[in-house]
């Protein structure tokens, strides 16, 4: 069995320990590096120590030591972090899983960039059932672009710096791409005061912030008589580390290219 050597950015955050532990009982993978920040107090640990089975992998800031055995690296850390990963991985050719959100354009076109030279899935959540999700949104839209108001409400643990979240942007681009509209015109993101009426052909977001909400997405479809909603909700971050996985999984017979969880799951 050709085993996966996986690295783990940002090896003792919350993330980075579930995919730990994911990859621990999973018998084709292997635990292979671990990243941290250089003022982590966790460097140089074990990093399952948290298992009570070291796994003889320590946790590392230096990328040529933390990098050296892997063939792949899941990254759910912050776009700066992610970026610096990005370019020591297309020059090595270490096969990338990104998770991470909030990337500006100059970030996104990073990404495509280094798809040229390693392979990557890069998606805004990892969830199997989140990406499924995007399909009946898509039908959705089209069957009620007219006479419904689309809305889309997210909510997340208080710990989170981005919002939107990635996955309702990209429940936004999934239903404005059906409906032939460029969500980056018809967004709405903040409404306070006189507002006046609301612009039929606009998508409004809404956020929550608070405790240690994992995630739940709505999009609410709201016409006259009835309202439809359509729910994903999160409660175990372990969805985004087995739907990573997959990801790693599907990368092993690609050498470049850039894919989403669309392709890891056959859903194009």
């Amino acid at each position: 069995m050709n085993t996966l050597k996986i690295a783990v950015a940002g090896a003792s955050g919350r993330m980075g320990r579930m995919l730990i532990e994911a990859i621990a009982a999973n018998p084709d993978m292997e635990l292979s590096g671990a990243l941290d920040i250089a003022t982590a107090s966790s460097i140089g640990s074990d990093a399952a120590s948290f298992l009570g089975k070291p796994a003889g992998v320590l946790i590392e800031s230096d990328l040529n030591i933390g990098l050296a055995q892997s063939h792949y690296l899941i990254d759910f850390t912050r776009p700066e972090g992610t970026l610096e990963h990005l370019a020591y991985c297309a020059e090595h050719g270490i096969k990338m899983i990104i998770g991470t959100t909030g990337f500006d354009e100059a970030g996104k076109a990073a990404i495509h960039a280094a798809a040229q030279k390693t392979a990557i899935v890069f998606a805004p959540n990892m969830s199997v059932g989140v990406n499924v999700t995007m399909k009946p949104l898509e039908l959705a839209a089209k069957s009620f672009a007219h006479g419904y108001d689309i809305e889309i409400i997210e909510a997340h643990h208080r710990h989170k710096v981005d919002a939107p979240s990635g996955t309702a942007l990209k429940m936004g681009e999934v239903i404005a791409d059906a409906l032939g509209r460029d969500l980056r015109e018809v967004g709405v993101f903040a409404r306070e005061g006189v507002t006046g009426e609301r612009d039929p052909s606009s998508i409004g977001f809404a956020t929550i912030r608070g405790g240690d909400i994992v995630g739940d997405h709505t999009v609410l479809f709201a016409g006259t008589g009835e309202r439809i909603e359509i729910t994903h909700k999160s409660s175990s971050r372990v969805t985004y580390a087995h739907g990573s996985l997959r990801a790693a999984r599907f990368l092993q017979t690609k050498s470049t290219g850039l894919y989403d969880m669309h392709d890891v799951l056959g859903l194009r």
